[in-house]
């Protein structure tokens, strides 16, 4: 009984952070404009008040307005680098899984080509070929990790291909192509759609992480990365606040992506769930 309610606690907490998440970076920034080039010195580095909750920066912007933004960037960051990576990781285990052979094994040593070089060394290659902005953080994101996805959906195939319902398929003259589009990738998605849940927080780190080394965004634009880097030398300062804040923006939505995951995660695998409860 405490175990399920700790569960429940968990998806609830979780789906609350995430929904108040998401209503603050679609609400807030039509309401309230942000002026990437504000400059107000006569506001600089002020403490967390009413009037600013967060504090302001070095250079006397509100902290607040300027992390829901950069959260809102994280985020979109995020979803689209998750959502190209599942596809392409999802396409290319489909076809090493569902075609085997020669195919399997050139797909494969590809992935393990990937995998050789670490990420944000690839990451930073890809980034520094164009000019600092969303989209070349993006496909960097997306190069970088399609290789888990690629490997998870690999193995659902190569479990699937000796189930009964691929046998009947395929004895009722089901081409492989049929077999694959019909039975097995349906039969994935749901691996496929929780890894990509999983991959939104750590694309929201690999590109805060290209801000922080000025890789990533122009350094004006709201970026949880950004918002870290610039903050250093007022953390030097004593200055607690203008990197205490983007930290937290970072952490609790991973946190709660992660809870959700791993609610999702229990209920495609009931039987591990039950063992953790025993």
């Amino acid at each position: 009984m405490a175990d399920r309610r700790t569960h429940r606690l968990r998806l609830w907490t979780s789906a609350v952070t995430v929904g108040v998440v998401l209503l603050a970076v679609l609400l807030v920034p039509p309401i309230v404009q942000l002026d990437e080039q504000a400059v107000d010195l006569s506001q600089k580095l002020l403490p967390p008040s009413w009037d600013h909750p967060f504090g302001t920066d070095d250079l006397g912007r509100d902290l607040l307005l300027r992390c829901v933004y950069g959260l809102r960037i994280s985020l979109l960051v995020g979803l689209v680098a998750a959502l190209v990576a599942t596809v392409v990781g999802t396409a290319v285990g489909a076809a090493a899984g569902a075609l085997g052979g020669w195919t399997d094994r050139c797909l494969m040593r590809l992935v393990d080509a990937f995998s050789s070089v670490p990420h944000l060394l690839l990451g930073i290659f890809v980034v520094a070929l164009f000019r600092p902005g969303v989209w070349p953080v993006i496909a960097s994101v997306a190069v970088t990790h399609w290789l888990s996805t690629a490997r998870i959906v690999r193995s659902e195939v190569l479990s699937l291909r000796t189930r009964p319902f691929v046998d009947a398929a395929v004895s009722g003259g089901a081409s492989r192509w049929r077999v694959t589009v019909r039975h097995l990738l349906p039969a994935v998605l749901p691996q496929a759609g929780l890894a990509a849940v999983l991959m939104v927080p750590h694309a929201m780190w690999h590109e805060s992480a290209l801000s922080f080394l000025g890789l990533g965004l122009p350094s004006h634009q709201a970026s949880l990365g950004n918002l870290v880097q610039n903050a250093r030398s007022s953390l030097l300062a004593g200055d607690w606040w203008p990197t205490l804040f983007p930290g937290l923006l970072l952490i609790v939505p991973t946190l709660a992506i992660a809870g959700l995951a791993g609610v999702w995660r229990d209920r495609l695998n009931p039987r591990r769930r039950s063992e953790l409860m025993l």
